[in-house]
């Protein structure tokens, strides 16, 4: 297994993660499109796969880096981390974050932050069993 860097050849590999990650959401694929390669040509955002040697996808990771008055400086917010459904369990979620955290490092942030769905009582097991604590509500409001 390794880290593969996220390319615009990948995009429809990413694009079938984001669905399956936010199923509430309907997406338009050319908006997403456009989405991602702002995300790839921007320095501060990163987004990788899991894959192996066969090229088989086994996740998908995507963050940003930005400074915050909260921590004092750099924070790495990791906005999604997805595995396939029937290999969880297998550590590829833990290493897609250790790897979102060496970027973090790399890159002088102060914290690695997340949101999760109330709902995702697994999901939540998962972050803490990865060093992460139950630090904030969040909320969001739609703009129309």
């Amino acid at each position: 297994m390794f880290m593969k860097n996220a390319e615009m050849k990948d995009f429809d590999a990413a694009f079938d993660y984001i669905e399956r990650l936010w199923t509430y959401n309907d997406y338009d694929k050319d908006e997403m499109r456009k989405i991602y390669e702002e995300v790839l040509q921007t320095e501060n955002s990163f987004a990788f796969f899991l894959t192996d040697d066969d090229g088989k996808y086994h996740g998908f990771c995507h963050g940003d880096y930005f400074n915050t008055f909260w921590m004092g400086g750099m924070t790495c917010y990791v906005s999604s981390i997805i595995t396939n459904e029937g290999e969880r369990g297998r550590g590829y979620g833990t290493m897609m974050m250790e790897h979102a955290e060496e970027l973090a490092k790399e890159r002088g942030c102060k914290a690695l932050i997340l949101e999760s769905s109330m709902a995702r009582a697994m999901a939540h097991t998962f972050y803490e069993k990865n060093g992460f604590d139950k630090s904030c509500y969040g909320f969001e409001k739609v703009v129309k």
